[in-house]
């Protein structure tokens, strides 16, 4: 294994595992000696990577801005590339443009061939259809969800039936032919998901459910899982 194809395994496994990472683990996992750990540590740390510790205590890395972009992997430009051009393609106006700004800064920090590699992907994206486009201002949606704050909400269900209900809004889920809001509804008691096209207008109430999205979603689709339902239905 090329010496720079071994850094950038090592700087992933200390990023990876929890620390502090002993020198005897990563040498397993590399497949190498500890004489050689200790020695390419010593390499990331001057090429600007902060990794505190020392020999017989372990390793951890420390986050750090000024971390080399040589980090990405061929394979990892492909799929930042693959993923970033499906949200470009699938996203709202909002989403789709940033998917954009993200690529161009991704890009911009990286060598002069692992640019190259990026504009030039071997893989990718067309979508001969796309999602209806949202009659409501999906980046308000996602700050509703970012600082968990409940909605209140009109839905129109397929038989065109309006109803008025309060919900806890917890993702957003792209399917092929829809974008669906998963949520609480708090008419009901219960989880449910709505077509975001469905949403007769929204507006952000005075109530918080923080900090309960996160455990919320995970119940939601542990509940979905088990289900074992072969794709996610939407709320009638």
């Amino acid at each position: 294994m090329a010496k720079s194809d071994r850094l950038f395994r090592l700087l992933h496994l200390i990023r990876g595992l929890t620390p502090p990472v002993t020198a005897a683990r990563l040498a397993s996992a590399m497949e190498v000696s500890e004489r050689t750990i200790y020695r390419d540590i010593e390499s990331l740390r001057l090429a600007g990577a902060r990794i505190e510790g020392e020999a017989g205590l372990g390793y951890t890395m420390i986050e750090d801005p000024a971390l080399p972009p040589q980090t990405f992997t061929q394979i990892e430009i492909e799929a930042l590339s693959l993923g970033l051009s499906d949200v470009s393609q699938r996203g709202d106006a909002d989403l789709a443009q940033a998917a954009k700004d993200a690529l161009t800064k991704i890009l911009a920090t990286l060598p002069e061939r692992q640019q190259r590699q990026a504009v030039h992907a071997v893989n990718l994206v067309h979508r001969f259809g796309t999602p209806p486009t949202p009659t409501i201002d999906m980046t308000l949606l996602r700050e509703a969800m970012w600082a968990e704050e409940a909605l209140d909400i009109g839905y129109k269900d397929q038989s065109g039936r309006s109803t008025q209900r309060r919900i806890w809004p917890l993702a957003m889920s792209y399917h092929d032919r829809s974008v669906m809001l998963l949520a609480w509804c708090c008419l009901r008691s219960d989880f449910r998901m709505f077509h975001v096209t469905r949403i007769d207008g929204y507006a952000i109430s005075e109530e918080s459910f923080r900090p309960r999205r996160v455990p919320l979603l995970r119940e939601y689709i542990a509940t979905l899982k088990a289900r074992k339902l072969p794709r996610m239905p939407a709320h009638h």
